[in-house]
């Protein structure tokens, strides 16, 4: 991964999230797995700040989104009652799959703690098999990333 992928610039939604006492495990660090939560809170936030309509089990209501890939690397540990900034960007679009980046850093000093890369599936809720990624979907997205995002369209055939 290029660092330049993860220039904080590219990065508009952000939220904070402080470490809670169970999060650390017996070396005193928050436990490697948490990492993982911290992320994905962050890319329902960002997908709730886009105006994406959300449930348990779908993205607008007809849909089934399915995560099929964790990337994940750590750059230093973080500690009990630390402020931490998640940030998360929709940083690909393509026929039926979607790429979420995500950035952890200290909130004293903007450190970098972690980056996150989540490769997500489209997937038809009848048959679970990969279908397009909804126009609507696209286009919020396209909206709140603006030039910054990969956006492919699927040629429709007439």
């Amino acid at each position: 991964m290029t660092q330049d992928r993860f220039d904080r610039a590219r990065f508009k939604h952000k939220i904070e999230i402080r470490v809670r006492n169970y999060e650390v495990d017996w070396q005193g660090i928050v436990h490697n797995a948490v990492y993982l939560l911290y992320f994905e809170v962050g890319r329902v936030e960002y997908l709730k700040n886009v105006g994406a309509e959300l449930d348990l089990n779908s993205v607008r209501g007809d849909n089934k989104v399915v995560l099929v890939h964790n990337e994940i690397d750590y750059m230093r540990p973080v500690h009990f009652d630390d402020l931490l900034i998640v940030r998360t960007r929709i940083s690909s679009i393509k026929n039926s799959s979607f790429l979420m980046e995500g950035l952890l850093e200290l909130a004293a000093g903007g450190e970098l703690v972690a980056t996150n890369v989540a490769h997500h599936v489209w997937l038809d809720p009848a048959t679970n098999r990969p279908t397009p990624v909804r126009d609507e979907f696209r286009k919020l997205i396209q909206r709140y990333e603006g030039g910054e995002g990969n956006i492919t369209w699927p040629v429709r055939e007439t």
